[in-house]
């Protein structure tokens, strides 16, 4: 784990190699969350685990500008890369049911709705624009729920990258999951 945050320091200090090293670090990971993230889709979905990390790794360290990157954790990077990641899926959903578009939105249930990238991008698209709002009330939640939505970490994981305990953490995502539940059911 120190090895990640020294690596992570270097690339926020602009050494290229930096990015290189950490790679094989942190691909088997970031692989294994994309792979469950991908898990619930539809059998015919056509974003595999492989690539939604491969596109996840070229937004976070792929900017050829020399941008400097502003990690300092391993959670820290692991954030960035769930938002990558939601990122990702969001356009993906928006893409795929562009042609879908309309006023026909329906609500639906958080409890029977297992992971937000369910076989439907309209429910994708629904709990994005309904994190948003979220996270204008109130960030940490929302930052909990991109984690354990879009990064399939567990609470336990999600307390470690949000530097909460792990009791506070289970209170926080009984929160947000009723939050969302009552946005979503409006």
């Amino acid at each position: 784990m120190n090895q990640i945050t020294e690596i992570l320091e270097a690339l926020e200090s602009g050494d290229q190699q930096a990015a290189t090293d950490l790679l094989p670090l942190v691909y088997d990971e970031l692989r294994r969350l994309a792979a469950a993230k991908l898990h619930r889709q539809r059998p015919d979905h056509t974003l595999q685990a492989t690539a939604l990390v491969h596109e996840a790794w070229m937004r976070l360290v792929g900017d050829d500008e020399g941008n400097a990157h502003k990690w300092n954790s391993r959670g820290h990077f692991f954030g960035a890369a769930a938002e990558a990641m939601r990122r990702i899926l969001i356009d993906h959903a928006r893409a795929s049911s562009a042609d879908k578009r309309g006023g026909g939105r329906h609500a639906i249930q958080l409890e029977s709705w297992n992971h937000p990238a369910a076989s439907e991008p309209e429910k994708l698209l629904m709990l994005d624009e309904a994190l948003g709002r979220l996270e204008e009330q109130d960030a940490v939640k929302a930052e909990l729920v991109k984690l354990r939505f879009f990064a399939g970490l567990t609470i336990k994981e999600a307390a470690a990258a949000l530097d909460l305990s792990t009791a506070s953490c289970e209170r926080y995502w009984a929160y947000a999951r009723a939050w969302l539940k009552a946005e979503l059911e409006d």
